[in-house]
């Protein structure tokens, strides 16, 4: 087995003894990176009773997991937390480090690079590396998401990233790969903990996770008015899907932030994506071209984003939308 030395790490990110979806597809990409540079993919998986996901992860190409199980571990606590990946790091002395764009890891990865003395960059939609120097090509929006910036950092080990989730592919599971299991002991004591749960109350209205969704019936301003969210809203319903929306509408207040698709926004991989009244700026497309059936609808013939899409309608998407909304109501009926 390849030397875990110098190798590509991945946090993997558990909640409630379920492993996050960015982890495996961080997992993905670290394979990727690990071939092109000939190390070890290798992971730190952190909580409380956790070592049953070992093999897990294994499966989904970890050649080397550590495992950090300990009762402080239970609930995510940034001091124990960045305690116990930070010892990790330290023992299997990685050249990459990558961590989830998510609640959790975007308040874990500041802590830890400062830590280990080393640079960070955040929120990446691409990972690559540098043939000639070796190094980690961390690609990610800039300045509102109108240009696309590279970040290096050449002098400082190891390379560090957070990655949105959904922007990588997960890899298929391998119920005959090997690997190995590493319980790590990071030292943590009870005074680690520098915090006193009392008590947890989990959210109860449902929390919209457009990452997730098979169907997107996603609005632009191309859809005329507020008033018109109705049509989108219904067509969502009738697929079984979610309603997403451009910059342009998150900005005007039409739909909440977390609904929003983009460079400055979230990357979807939908089944289907409905781009309704979407000019396809690319802050936009790149967030959804790799959706696997891209429907637009916009009355612009020259619109950009008929240049990703599998099926374009042209035409307004306020007409357009309550006939097909009339004619998938005709088809389900006769079903």
């Amino acid at each position: 087995m390849t030397s875990a030395k110098q190798g590509v790490l991945v946090f993997i990110e558990q909640r409630d003894l379920e492993i996050q979806k960015v982890s495996y597809e961080l997992l993905g990409a670290a394979r990727i990176l690990a071939d092109k540079k000939g190390v070890a993919v290798t992971c730190a998986l952190l909580g409380s009773k956790v070592i049953p996901f070992a093999e897990e992860l294994v499966q989904h190409g970890a050649d080397i997991v550590y495992v950090c199980d300990d009762p402080l571990l239970q609930e995510y606590v940034n001091e124990p937390y960045t305690k116990a990946l930070t010892s990790v790091i330290r023992f299997s002395q990685p050249q990459i480090v990558l961590i989830g764009a998510t609640a959790i890891g975007r308040d874990l990865a500041p802590r830890v690079s400062s830590r280990i003395h080393t640079g960070l960059t955040a929120d990446c939609t691409q990972l690559d590396i540098d043939e000639e120097t070796g190094n980690l090509l961390m690609t990610r929006p800039a300045f509102g998401g109108n240009l696309m910036a590279t970040i290096v950092c050449p002098d400082h080990r190891p390379q560090m990233s957070t990655v949105r989730p959904g922007v990588m592919i997960a890899p298929r599971r391998n119920e005959n790969a090997k690997g190995e299991i590493i319980l790590h002991d990071a030292g943590l004591v009870a005074s680690d903990m520098n915090v006193e749960i009392l008590e947890i109350q989990k959210e109860k209205t449902k929390k919209i996770n457009i990452e997730e969704a098979n169907v997107l019936v996603s609005a632009g301003r191309g859809i005329g008015s507020k008033d018109h969210m109705g049509m989108i809203y219904e067509l969502a319903d009738l697929l079984k899907g979610e309603v997403s929306g451009s910059r342009a509408v998150i900005e005007t207040g039409w739909l909440d932030k977390d609904r929003q698709v983009g460079q400055t926004g979230k990357t979807v991989r939908p089944d289907v994506y409905f781009a309704c009244g979407i000019s396809g700026a690319i802050q936009h497309v790149s967030g959804m071209e790799e959706s696997g059936l891209i429907i637009a609808i916009n009355k612009n013939k020259m619109a950009p984003i008929f240049e990703v899409a599998d099926i374009g309608i042209v035409g307004d998407a306020s007409k357009v939308i309550p006939e097909l909304v009339k004619e998938i109501k005709i088809w389900k009926e006769n079903a």
